[in-house]
């Protein structure tokens, strides 16, 4: 059924400002900063057994009481100064997440349909493309049914689609969403489709309709999925396309408010194993792993168009499944590759629980999460002096890297 007839008019306009309570917006969400956090205090981690959340445990994660108590007998606190790189630390594939897989299907469906591949599908109309991109927030979904946080998922849901769209240079039109679950909670489904009202208005675009699909028996009570649909606009003569992207250009690195929506299964099975809750303070911050965790993702559309309109621009990656290391080269012509310098931004704090918890590889955590980066803009060197000569300390900018000959991703 069109969710029209929950009378979505009748919704107040949502806050965007969300470091301070309001209407519509809830009291608890405290760790949003303007800039990216930095991380001071002890880091070492150490949390406090926690009872057993079956809940928790019930997600794709099977464990059986065997395998729980040794994991609960035989939790570690490790030392921040940990690289990481010990053989049974978990990866992506291990929390049942297969990036090589994804990769291959992409290419599969790239030779029954030539063209798909980029952040955004691109069709012609007239002298300009319509730029169009969907996606859902994917397992995320289940830390907000663990916190009770829904009042900013639909933000991911938007940020997810219009992110894409914009790195072809195109201003979002309009959104489109699909909210699915076994019995409609009508209270529910409005706190989280305040949070697209939300995205939408930080997007500058219309929400333009959607579908409420209610199907019995299909999700746990109380659970349910989300998809989001987003179509944008450019001239032809403005896209970016990364064609004349060449070796020398510099990487500019936006920051990100946190994990954004990606990786969500390896963050689960970090959880799992640390035998954390999500009511634990991260080491040294005052913000909760729940609340550092469900941080909505940074909707880049204005900050992005500002920084197309100064020129110089040649190519833009949005830093989601598959890290620094398979969405950069996205954007690159054959034969190109980059350098990254790994210390040129501060890595957030959740980033660094997420690696010692998991004991997780440095190369995985590249490959999984954005690691505090979550757009990167390829330009040419006199336009990365202007634009980062014009940054305020508000949105801060990093230079991250740059462009070389040869193909792949490197990190000095």
């Amino acid at each position: 059924m069109s969710y029209a007839k929950l009378e979505l008019q009748k919704l107040v306009p949502v806050r965007n400002d969300l470091s301070s309570p309001g209407p519509g917006r809830p009291p608890h969400l405290p760790w949003l900063r303007d800039g990216p956090v930095s991380n001071t205090g002890n880091t070492n981690i150490s949390c406090k057994t926690k009872p057993i959340s079956k809940k928790l445990f019930s997600s794709s994660l099977v464990f059986n009481e065997v395998e729980l108590k040794r994991v609960l007998e035989k939790r570690r606190v490790f030392s921040m100064s940990s690289s990481g790189n010990e053989s049974a630390g978990l990866t992506y594939k291990d929390a049942g997440v297969d990036i090589d897989a994804g990769s291959e299907l992409v290419k599969r469906i790239a030779k029954m349909a030539p063209g798909i591949g980029g952040f955004g599908g691109l069709f012609p109309l007239g002298d300009s493309y319509l730029v169009a991109g969907t996606d859902g927030v994917g397992t995320k979904l289940k830390l907000a049914f663990e916190t009770g946080i829904h009042e900013t998922i639909g933000i991911d849901l938007v940020a997810m689609s219009v992110n894409d769209i914009i790195t072809s240079g195109a201003k979002p039109l309009f959104f489109l969403d699909y909210f699915a679950t076994s019995r409609l909670d009508v209270d529910l489904a409005e706190r989280v489709i305040r949070g697209i009202v939300d995205g939408c208005q930080q997007s500058d675009c219309a929400l333009l309709g959607g579908e409420t699909a209610e199907m019995p028996g299909f999700y746990a009570d109380g659970e349910y999925d989300l998809s989001g649909f987003a179509v944008g606009i450019v001239k032809k003569d403005s896209v970016i396309d990364g064609k004349n992207i060449e070796a020398g250009d510099v990487l500019i690195g936006l920051p990100s408010s946190g994990v954004h929506s990606n990786g969500f299964s390896l963050v689960r099975r970090v959880l799992a194993q640390s035998n954390c809750s999500l009511a634990d303070k991260i080491p040294g911050e005052t913000a909760t792993l729940g609340e550092a965790l469900m941080a909505p993702t940074v909707i880049y559309v204005k900050q992005v168009l500002d920084l197309i309109s100064k020129g110089g621009v040649k190519g833009i990656a949005h830093v989601t499944g598959g890290g620094f290391t398979d969405n950069i080269p996205r954007v690159f012509p054959k034969g190109l590759g980059a350098v990254i310098n790994k210390d040129s931004w501060p890595v957030l704090p959740v980033f660094k629980w997420l690696q010692e918890a998991g004991r997780i590889d440095d190369s995985e955590m590249r490959r999984t999460f954005n690691m505090g980066i979550g757009m990167v803009l390829v330009v040419s060197p006199d336009a990365a002096l202007k634009i980062l000569g014009d940054a305020n300390g508000a949105s801060p900018l990093y230079r991250i890297g740059e462009v070389v000959t040869g193909e792949g991703v490197s990190y000095q």
